[in-house]
């Protein structure tokens, strides 16, 4: 009969120590992994502090420089298609990118590498990716969410009335802080910022062509009712509105 108890006893821990060890292997209660795999687009979705971290960018494709030159066309109809966050980086870093972490030079030229030009993006319909307003952080090459809500059709009546502005799957529009560069070189640096915008518009548009993409400046809009659309501050000055989508 002792023997019998102790087998008991013994079976009895055994199944104890197996329970105990599945227990702890099971994730805590409210953090279960869901089944299956994850959703792409919740993932996308989420933020840390408002931002976006994007893919970062390529160097090298297979469409050259001169291939672009000879493609590069102002585009006005856009396919109803998101656009992917990769691409999306592509097009930023091309705008306004750094290309060398040790000077913190960018892709565009610049006066006295001061860089005054702010780039927006309105995610009007990108893969993953919640809408809203964003602002562009080259030296982190990231996103900064500045509302949400895409407001396509008040950027449409702001470029007055151009309806095709809004049909782009994102809409980049870049300002300029006209102080960091006049404070060097005076009036004559407000040149200096319009040439150095007219570089940064070039980059997009052979940007967009290796990508398949379509875009055009747009120069005619009113520039209260951008300004209003996009939170900018006071010292801000909107030069180029450039809708971006699949062509």
């Amino acid at each position: 009969m002792k023997k019998i108890h102790v087998v008991i006893m013994v079976m009895a821990l055994i199944g104890a120590g197996i329970a105990g060890a599945f227990i702890l292997l099971q994730p805590a209660w409210g953090e279960r992994k869901p089944e299956g795999p994850v959703n792409d687009k919740i993932l996308n979705e989420i933020t840390v502090n408002g931002k976006i971290k994007l893919p970062a960018p390529k160097y090298d494709s297979g469409t050259s420089v001169e291939k672009a030159l000879l493609n590069r066309r102002s585009v006005r109809e856009y396919k109803d298609e998101p656009m992917t966050l990769t691409e999306v980086s592509q097009i930023l870093w091309a705008a306004q990118g750094i290309s060398d972490a040790r000077t913190g030079f960018r892709t565009v030229p610049s006066a006295g590498a001061l860089y005054p030009l702010e780039v927006y993006v309105i995610f009007v319909n990108v893969e993953g990716a919640a809408k809203g307003i964003y602002k562009y952080a080259p030296h982190e090459h990231e996103l900064v969410k500045v509302r949400d809500g895409n407001e396509r059709d008040e950027m449409a009546a702001a470029a007055v009335g151009q309806t095709w502005v809004g049909e782009g799957a994102i809409i980049i529009v870049f300002c300029a802080v006209y102080e960091r560069t006049t404070q060097k070189y005076g009036d004559r640096g407000i040149r200096y910022v319009h040439m150095e915008v007219g570089h940064a518009a070039q980059n997009v548009y052979l940007q967009a062509v290796s990508l398949n993409l379509g875009t055009a400046v747009v120069g005619a809009f009113e520039d209260e009712k951008v300004r209003k659309i996009l939170n900018m501050s006071d010292e801000e000055d909107p030069l180029y509105i450039v809708p971006v989508g699949k062509i």
